[in-house]
């Protein structure tokens, strides 16, 4: 049997690394002893998570490619110069049959290094519409791993649809099977949290004050604001635990009847897994990438979605407070979002990875998973 390693490129946020997570935790389980290792920078969260998971982490030097001032422009030119020193590098000293990239800049540098040098290569795309990363690795990758049919069309006949990946724990979250007129609402805007956001719901808590007694809140505020959404929450009469991150997603899930949040791929498929009607509040970003996810699950009846141009205290308590009246509204959503579900995601990535090293054979036709 060839050598079956794989080199994980992922960092940044959760929401590159959790989906990244789960397909490597798969893949070595299905490759009994393959050695899997993570590739980041010092800035991200990997260095903290990654390592929790049981996974070797190497660091490089990478920056995005920036826009904005000569300066910022010709430091992002430097940063992918030196990131393709230290991905060469990388890449002679490991030798891995298989590369992965979750996006990111860091992605960017040893994918292509790896594709250059003639490694079999995949990215994983969880986004509806694909980041800039992802787009310009398209001509060089072997195959890109989609969340959303609407996303292979950007990978000229490479993509193929597998959902994104999910932590197992999250996928057995019991789905919401009653709702009542009390709601269990979590609030979270990422692994920082989001201004933004943190402000739209202290905005809305006076104006949903008359329902106070209904209404049991979890609120991840990010570490920055902890102290003053708190503060706004104990104003109002509210019962709630708002911290600065919450470990156990799972468990956070579960005891929610209603998630308010950004719209990042992980968490859309995370709450399709999950079976929980949202309120999502699209970050702003450049391609619109977040709004692509949120319009998505807004169609298939899982969620209502705000722009961020539109995102209120007003706006959003008008959203919790007429699905806190409907309960069967959101049931109806609840069971929405499990219909958009992958729970095996994770393992048809981890199979394509194992086909692409040569160590195991994939026998659907590419585009199979599709259906």
């Amino acid at each position: 049997m060839r050598d079956s390693s794989l080199l994980v490129a992922a960092g940044g946020t959760g929401g590159h690394l959790y989906p990244a997570i789960a397909v490597a935790t798969t893949y070595r389980e299905l490759r009994g002893g393959a050695i899997v290792t993570f590739v980041g920078t010092e800035r991200g969260l990997e260095s903290s998570i990654v390592p929790s998971f049981g996974f070797p982490l190497e660091m490089v030097r990478a920056a995005p490619l920036r826009g904005g001032s000569v300066s910022r422009k010709l430091k992002g030119v430097y940063g992918l110069f030196v990131g393709m020193i230290d991905a060469v590098s990388l890449l002679k000293r490991l030798r891995p049959s298989v590369v992965m990239g979750v996006g990111a800049y860091v992605s960017g540098t040893i994918v292509l290094a790896a594709a250059l040098r003639g490694i079999p290569t995949l990215i994983l795309e969880p986004n509806a519409e694909p980041g800039l990363t992802n787009r310009w690795l398209a001509p060089f990758i072997d195959e890109a791993a989609c969340g959303w049919e609407e996303t292979t069309r950007f990978f000229r006949g490479k993509g193929v649809v597998t959902g994104n990946p999910v932590r197992a724990s999250i996928t057995a979250v019991a789905p919401l099977s009653e709702t009542s007129r009390d709601m269990r609402v979590l609030v979270f805007g990422g692994s920082q949290g989001s201004r933004a956001l943190n402000q739209a719901v202290v905005d809305a808590l006076p104006l949903l004050s008359p329902m106070a007694d209904r209404l049991q809140w979890t609120h991840q505020t990010g570490p920055d604001e902890l102290e003053s959404v708190g503060a706004a929450y104990r104003q109002h009469a509210f019962p709630a635990r708002v911290v600065a991150y919450i470990d156990a997603m799972d468990e956070a899930y579960a005891s929610a009847d209603l998630v308010v949040s950004r719209a990042g791929a992980t968490t859309c498929a995370e709450l399709a897994a999950c079976g929980r009607p949202a309120v999502l509040a699209p970050l702003a970003l450049a391609g619109a990438h977040q709004e692509a996810n949120a319009e998505l699950l807004a169609k298939a009846g899982a969620a209502r979605f705000i722009r961020s141009k539109d995102l209120s205290g007003e706006r959003l308590a008008k959203e919790v407070a007429e699905l806190a009246d409907d309960p069967d509204a959101r049931l109806r959503m609840a069971r929405s979002a499990r219909t958009l579900a992958r729970p095996d995601a994770a393992s048809d990535v981890a199979r394509r990875l194992a086909r692409l090293s040569g160590t195991d054979e994939v026998t659907e036709d590419r585009g199979a998973s599709a259906s």
